[in-house]
């Protein structure tokens, strides 16, 4: 199992949301790495996890909801938030995740939801 690090993962299609997260985390002090993709993202797992997840629900090939059973069933307990800008999203509460936030996201709201997510114990997860 690869060791925990002290990194956010963002997970988005859009490379302009990955710029502005980014720089929204990196403000507040974070270490932030992008990936444009799920595989990108799952590619990445040897050099270590990351303390927190941040995830798009819709993307193509490999969407928020495949990447997030995947790690389930692979046994990475990594807290995960999810965004969506579809609201009909109730369906993701098998996926244990530390949150659900609709987009367009506010920053107090995912700083808030981060800041929970990072402080869940791993044997929770």
């Amino acid at each position: 199992m690869a060791e925990v690090s002290s990194w956010i993962a963002v997970v988005d299609d859009d490379p302009a949301v990955l710029k502005a997260l980014s720089r929204l985390l990196r403000s507040h002090a974070y270490k932030v790495h992008t990936y444009g993709s799920g595989k990108e993202f799952l590619a990445s797992l040897s050099d270590g996890l990351p303390r927190c997840l941040i995830v798009d629900l819709q993307m193509p090939v490999m969407g928020g909801q495949a990447l997030q059973e995947h790690l389930i069933r692979n046994g990475y307990g990594i807290p995960t938030i999810m965004v969506t800008a579809h609201h009909d999203a109730a369906h993701q509460e098998n996926l244990r995740l530390a949150d659900l936030l609709l987009k367009p996201l506010q920053d107090s709201t995912l700083l808030a939801a981060i800041d929970r997510a990072i402080n869940v114990p791993r044997e929770e997860l």
